[in-house]
């Protein structure tokens, strides 16, 4: 599991207006931790098919159909990053290209307020 892959993640049990369900999920954890085998933990931001996402602002980052292997237009939502096990990322998507992972990289800085 690498920085900037996009996974199948099975985000439940949650609550509230946390993002739910089966859906893809953009690790953001640093390289460093996701390679060692015994950390469990991995940092990860949920992806939402619903174009009502991209009203939430500059934590809401559009994604194209066919970036990191999503098969339709998505939107990264920062505001919602977590940490899950890694034994609820079951497949592995593909991985996002450069220019879009700076994207969400900056909707993240936005979401916690940082340079």
């Amino acid at each position: 599991m690498k920085r900037g892959e996009v996974w199948w993640a099975e985000l439940r049990p949650r609550s509230g207006s946390e993002q739910k369900g089966n859906r893809p999920a953009i690790i953001i954890s640093h390289d460093g931790f996701n390679s060692i085998p015994g950390w469990r933990s991995i940092i990860i931001i949920p992806v939402s098919t619903s174009p009502r996402q991209l009203l939430r602002g500059p934590t809401s980052i559009p994604i194209p159909a066919g970036e990191g292997g999503i098969d339709r237009d998505s939107v990264a939502l920062c505001h919602q990053v977590t940490t899950l096990d890694r034994a609820k990322l079951t497949k592995c998507l593909g991985l996002l290209s450069l220019p879009m992972l700076e994207k969400i990289e900056a909707g993240l800085k936005a979401a916690m307020d940082l340079l």
